[in-house]
């Protein structure tokens, strides 16, 4: 039976009890899926896990998403965040890979850019820098129960653009090439999201637009709406320990990761990505 510790007075948890690296039972898998429900966030100190049980465990939540054109583990389940080169030292401060981590500190919600979103991502810590690197989130189910009444007005049956060129044309529009742009065009997803229990507002840096606003009034629109997601009391920070799991569920949060001295610290780590099962909007 799993023990859970509270992370945030809003959200999150810390889960002991279960070692990831080996085969989990069906009891505890129900546990799991329960506590993440319940918390969003949940946190796994100490695994030491390699990339073949990091998919395994994944894979028992659900089918994992590919990894796209133009990340480092294209075409497998693995996604490898890092500054560390194919030499194995670290990359300098220019190096496309420190470009893609300055994109990855934007608020965001992991594949939100696609046609059928990620439902949950797991991330491991392999290497880790000795300040900074740590990872942010933001609830996104309490910041929709709390938003100002025009707020939500403004987003009900509202459906937003999401386009990953236009988070990565943010930090420099030569950061994609035209092959990843031809693969990844721009899509509809809806602003709220009914996931049964909850609503959660579904909004980040790859939205480029809201339909039925012009371009100035979207992007008022999602800076008002980031602007107060991203309140000191609705934010968890997460500070990195060396080999911590942590996995979170991509429809009810969004995250950023925060900076470190990318070109003299050393920071590597994997990320697989539950696929989600159906479309926001139809």
């Amino acid at each position: 039976m799993i023990a859970t510790r509270p992370l945030h007075r809003l959200f999150g948890a810390i889960v002991e009890g279960v070692d990831v690296t080996k085969p989990i039972h069906d009891e505890t898998f129900t546990e799991l899926q329960n506590a993440l429900t319940e918390f969003s966030v949940l946190v796994f100190p100490g695994q030491e896990i390699n990339d073949a049980q990091q998919i395994a465990f994944s894979h028992r939540f659900g089918p994992l998403e590919t990894t796209k054109v133009g990340t480092r583990g294209t075409g497998s389940p693995l996604v490898i965040l890092s500054n560390i080169g194919e030499d194995n030292r670290v990359v300098p401060f220019a190096d496309r890979l420190n470009m893609v981590n300055r994109a990855n500190m934007q608020w965001h919600a992991d594949s939100s850019f696609k046609r059928i979103p990620a439902q949950t991502s797991i991330l491991s810590a392999r290497e880790v820098p000795v300040t900074g690197g740590n990872t942010e989130f933001v609830s996104m189910r309490v910041v929709y129960a709390e938003l100002p009444e025009d707020l939500k007005q403004a987003v009900e049956d509202r459906v937003a653009i999401h386009d990953f060129a236009h988070s990565r044309d943010k930090v420099d529009p030569n950061l994609m090439t035209d092959s990843e742009r031809a693969t990844l065009p721009p899509v509809r997803q809806a602003m709220v999201l009914d996931q049964g229990h909850k609503l959660s507002l579904y909004i980040g840096s790859h939205v480029s637009d809201v339909e039925g606003m012009t371009t100035s009034e979207s992007r008022k629109l999602i800076d008002r709406l980031l602007s107060f997601a991203t309140q000191k009391q609705f934010i968890y920070r997460h500070t990195w320990c060396l080999h911590d799991l942590v996995m979170w569920d991509n429809r009810s949060v969004i995250h950023r990761a925060q900076p470190f001295i990318n070109h003299k610290e050393r920071r590597r780590m994997v990320r697989t990505t539950i696929a989600g099962v159906t479309p926001t909007v139809k």
